[in-house]
């Protein structure tokens, strides 16, 4: 049969037109795409420690603008008025910068800097302390007193929580007063960027509002001892017994550290962000420990 080669020329592009049309699914278009997005466990990894010179010290505060690292050494009992108590300050790589930077303190726990000064909790008073001269500017009683503990500053005033009351107070322009009760054994405080006021009590790690109610953000770390801010949900709190959490912000708490078995407590933490470091007192283990935080 004789085929007219302009009808098969024809005849094939139509088929390529055809073919063009109803192009074939491509794998890219058929299959679908998963993502899964890996979820990262928090992790401590000890980096140094300081000589075992810092006897009984109970908190730990960076300061970001000297570089500095202040130390509270109880030295003594916790609620005894026996003058043995003294302020350390360490460097970056955890040596000893001066021991006794401050002393004739008697049991100082919880530390906050605001308006050049130091302020320190004492048992029933809070401390201030000036950071040029290191020199006791001033006390200030609180009435009804009795087992102050940690402390936080935001914008020229300082919080503290009395542990046996279950108040917060606050000095502002040399004046205290209670900013909030009924927190049974609170401990650990820290302020927000916008103001909120946090807490760890015998009920958990909460919000704390003016008027004595609180909202729980996780109930599995109770009585806490010292809390940081991380920022964008997490947090890091401890607990004195020997343990040190990360809480993220659906409240779901990651043990990061476990130190009971060789008795090292883990107090009044603190924090270096941007190097991402967490200072942690050991208490009758008389040294500070930094770990590297990676989440």
């Amino acid at each position: 049969m004789k085929i007219n080669a302009k009808s098969l020329l024809f005849g094939l592009s139509t088929t390529l037109l055809f073919a063009q049309c109803n192009p074939q699914k491509s794998e890219e278009t058929s299959s679908e795409e998963v993502i899964v997005k890996e979820v990262k466990t928090p992790t401590l990894t000890k980096i140094w420690e300081t000589d075992s010179t810092l006897t009984t010290n109970e908190s730990v505060l960076y300061d970001a603008a000297s570089g500095k690292i202040y130390v509270s050494n109880i030295e003594g009992q916790p609620t005894e008025k026996d003058g043995k108590g003294s302020i350390s300050i360490i460097d970056k790589e955890g040596n000893i910068v001066s021991q006794d930077w401050v002393t004739g303190l008697n049991a100082p726990k919880g530390m906050g800097i605001a308006n050049g000064n130091l302020y320190v909790t004492d048992i029933d008073q809070l401390v201030e302390i000036n950071l040029e001269s290191g020199e006791i500017s001033n006390k200030y009683p609180v009435e009804g007193g009795q087992f102050l503990n940690d402390l936080a500053t935001f914008d020229g005033k300082v919080y503290f929580t009395d542990m046996n009351t279950g108040k917060v107070h606050m000095l502002d322009a040399g004046m205290i007063s209670s900013v909030t009760e009924g927190h049974e054994s609170i401990n650990g405080i820290a302020i927000g960027t916008d103001g909120t006021l946090y807490g760890l009590d015998k009920s958990g790690f909460k919000t704390l509002q003016t008027d004595g109610s609180s909202t729980i953000l996780n109930e599995t770390v109770t009585g806490g001892d010292g809390l940081v801010i991380l920022g964008d949900g997490n947090y890091v709190a401890s607990r004195w017994a020997g343990e040190v959490y990360f809480i993220n912000a659906e409240g779901t708490e990651t043990l990061l550290l476990d130190t009971k078995d060789a008795s090292s407590n883990t107090a009044d933490i603190g924090f270096i962000p941007g190097d991402n470091i967490v200072l942690v007192p050991t208490f009758f283990k008389n040294k500070v420990v930094a770990y590297k935080l990676d989440y």
